[in-house]
């Protein structure tokens, strides 16, 4: 199903940093640096950890594996150190009355 979903209102994310979302089968991460919204899969594409209790770093951008440390371009979603190879997904974002919204496809 293609929709933008609800994820959170602003003010959590800012507070919180990262939250983790479920929608359907999906196990998304999403956070705030600077204003953008980064929202990517959760779960490490090298072996099932669940990133939204990593690493975030704001001012590279990345996300950090708390099993193996691959680290994840939040931008891209690239990983930029083994043992990680396959990128995150990414998943456009937008603030819509003070509300974050990802779309789903």
């Amino acid at each position: 199903m293609m929709a933008w979903i609800n994820v959170c209102k602003v003010d959590i994310l800012n507070n919180d940093k990262i939250v983790a979302f479920d929608y359907d089968d999906k196990k998304i991460l999403v956070t705030i640096i600077q204003g953008k919204i980064y929202a990517t899969d959760r779960i490490c594409t090298h072996e099932y950890a669940d990133l939204s209790t990593g690493f975030l770093n704001e001012e590279e951008k990345t996300i950090t594996c708390p099993l193996h440390f691959s680290r994840f371009e939040l931008e891209t979603g690239i990983s930029q150190n083994p043992p990680a190879k396959i990128p995150l997904k990414i998943y456009d974002s937008k603030i819509e009355e003070n509300c974050i919204y990802i779309f789903i496809n």
